[in-house]
């Protein structure tokens, strides 16, 4: 409806729905007259045969009178006979029966009706009340008023009969006038649709035709100032256009294929420049290929790559070309202060300009004794930190176009994510040697460290032994020295083979196992140890780190704790894997103890530092008197990825 009421807003539509109302509100006239005058003929139809029956009502009045038929009988002929004269005069819309459409036959209306309550209808209530002799009376003055009654009907017959044909000729005449308004209105309508639609239309298609055949100079005459008008105007517009446009077509074709050549050119330039950025390189000879690169590509004479050293606030040469030993010396070391680049580094906007007219911040004046005439600095960036600037220097004026200081700028990116990609390498190549180190450290610390701990307390008791005078502990002592030494130097040899420590056993459990009983052999201290659940076995890397803990933590117990009894416990389930070891010692308390924030005691947080390198964690809880308890956790993404 919107768009309907939309569209009434423009010219053409305007016409068209004007005259479409126009000629539906004519017809609907000319129908609803038709319709009129049938309803009309219809109820004349009616109040004819209504008029007609009067007559035959009225004989049969009289032959039921001469008959001398029930009173009732007459009564029901009497209403009947008023019941169609009140229809006749008032009319009936229902049946439909039409009252009185003109004077001659409301008067002969008028004239039966008098008739009858006048003249006939008293005889029938004179002989409905009088005797035998009365009734042939009565039936005698009825047939002499009969006749003359029965033509005033005939009359009143004949009036509706010639309002009827008066009406069917005017019904016959609206429809002759109908059909003919049809026929003008088509005709109007074609018309009108020709010469506002369809023409337009015409003309429009045959210039779109012409202009397929490549005949751009075709116009099409604007007959109107409708949407039509519009489009014809909008076509000769799209002429005009597209034969400007096929004019300068060739030159439009080679501007754009120097403008494709430049693009290439500088996406060479980007692509060789990025080829060898990727390759790695020591940091000085990135900076000089780099600079080779481009200097050939754009053509300069000479160049330049500095970087910035935050810690003595100066750009530092670290490649050239081209430039004379005076130049390089006293720029080696430049402070930002001193010239362009220090600006350019400090602000990161690129600079190129004409040393026959420099700018302000040029303060050293090297470009121009070295006779450049064109000199340029822009900056290495890397994630919006400037890492330095990289010069080109020509010695004819060089103007540079925006795309070319575009492409420069992108380079000085590459370049600068290169240099930090360098500088990261290094970084994890340090951060290697020290987690080696580490490692190595953690695993002297639960191999060699341990062994010496228990070799140390061996001792003890060989000595203590060798005091009191008991032979027999002293050498069971001594074999347990042996024992251990020989334990150390496999250790030992071990970590000079292959840095790793030694699982004979087919799995964890087992590996656990023979811990503890090489633990309870070791110190007397029972142990016992529980499974629970099964699940995908770890990676061998993963288990030597639980095997790790689970030693600390015996080595601490075996150390610290005094403790009578040891309890392992490994839980599997969907949650993940669980590996539990309580003993029922002296017990410390986590936070405050001074031996555990003691550099020397560094058991715990190795413990931890493997936990979390696996991917789990470990958790120690204890307290002064109640024993000690050590979880390692794993989540159960560790051994879906060891099945994967």
């Amino acid at each position: 409806m919107i768009q309907a009421f939309q569209m009434l807003g423009s010219k053409l539509s305007r016409k068209i729905v004007g005259m479409l109302v126009v000629f539906f509100v004519v017809a609907l006239s000319a129908i609803g007259l038709t319709l009129y005058l049938s309803w009309q003929l219809e109820g004349v139809a009616a109040a004819i045969n209504d008029a007609g029956s009067q007559r035959m009502r009225t004989y049969r009045i009289a032959h039921l009178m001469s008959r001398d038929a029930p009173a009732e009988n007459l009564a029901a002929e009497i209403g009947r006979f008023d019941e169609v004269l009140d229809d006749l005069r008032r009319g009936d819309p229902e049946r439909p029966l039409s009252p009185p459409g003109n004077a001659e036959v409301a008067a002969g209306l008028d004239t039966v009706e008098q008739g009858w309550r006048k003249e006939i209808r008293p005889l029938v209530a004179d002989y409905l009340v009088g005797d035998a002799a009365a009734r042939r009376a009565v039936v005698g003055r009825y047939d002499a008023a009969l006749e003359g009654f029965v033509a005033r009907i005939n009359e009143l017959v004949l009036a509706m009969e010639h309002s009827y044909a008066r009406q069917t000729n005017l019904l016959r005449t609206v429809q002759a006038a109908l059909v003919l308004l049809a026929m003008i209105g088509t005709t109007l309508l074609i018309t009108f649709f020709i010469r506002l639609v369809i023409r337009p239309v015409n003309e429009l298609h045959a210039g779109m035709r012409r202009m397929t055949g490549s005949d751009l100079g075709v116009r099409v005459p604007i007959s109107s100032d409708d949407e039509l008008g519009g489009l014809a105007r909008g076509f000769n517009q799209m002429a005009e256009h597209l034969q400007f446009a096929y004019g300068t077509l060739e030159e439009r074709i080679e501007a754009e294929t120097r403008s494709l050549a430049q693009r290439n050119r500088e996406l060479g330039i980007l692509y060789e420049a990025t080829a060898f950025l990727s390759e790695p390189a020591p940091l000085p000879a990135l900076c000089e290929g780099f600079l080779e690169h481009i200097r050939r590509a754009l053509g300069a004479d000479a160049g330049a790559v500095r970087l910035y050293a935050p810690d003595t606030e100066k750009l530092h040469l670290m490649a050239h070309e081209g430039l004379s030993a005076e130049f390089v010396a006293s720029e080696a070391a430049l402070d930002c202060s001193a010239c362009l680049c220090g600006e350019v580094q400090q602000g990161g906007k690129p600079v190129v300009f004409d040393t026959v007219d420099p700018p302000a911040g040029m303060k050293l004046r090297s470009c121009i004794r070295e006779g450049f005439a064109t000199a340029t600095a822009f900056s290495i960036m890397y994630d919006r930190q400037r890492l330095g600037v990289f010069n080109l220097y020509y010695r004819l004026p060089h103007p540079m176009s925006a795309q070319e200081v575009h492409l420069l700028e992108t380079l000085g990116q590459h370049l600068g994510v290169a240099i930090e990609n360098q500088r990261l390498k290094m970084r994890e190549r340090e951060l290697a040697v020290s987690e080696e180190r580490n490692l190595l450290a953690q695993e002297l610390h639960d191999s060699i460290a341990q062994g010496l701990a228990f070799l140390n307390l061996q001792v003890q008791l060989l000595q203590d032994s060798l005091k009191r005078s008991r032979v027999d502990e002293a050498m069971q002592t001594a074999g347990q020295l042996r024992e251990g030494v020989q334990e150390s130097y496999d250790h030992v040899r071990e970590l000079l083979v292959h840095f790793r420590t030694r699982v004979h056993q087919s799995d964890l459990d087992s590996a656990i196992q023979g811990a503890l009983d090489k633990f309870e052999g070791q110190t007397g201290i029972a142990t016992e140890f529980d499974r629970v659940g099964t699940a995908h076995p770890l990676a061998s890397d993963d288990e030597i780190q639980v095997m790790h803990i689970v030693q600390e933590a015996l080595s601490n117990i075996r150390k610290h704790a005094r403790a009578g009894h040891v309890h392992v416990a490994v839980r599997r389930d969907g949650d993940g894997l669980e590996v539990q070891v309580d003993d029922d010692g002296v017990g410390f308390d986590p936070d405050n103890d001074p031996r555990i924030r003691s550099e020397r005691h560094v058991g715990l947080k190795i413990m931890r530092e493997r936990a979390e390198r696996i991917g789990g964690e470990c958790r120690i809880t204890s307290r002064p008197g109640g024993g000690t308890c050590v979880t390692l956790s794993l989540p159960a993404d560790i051994r879906e990825k060891i099945s994967q």
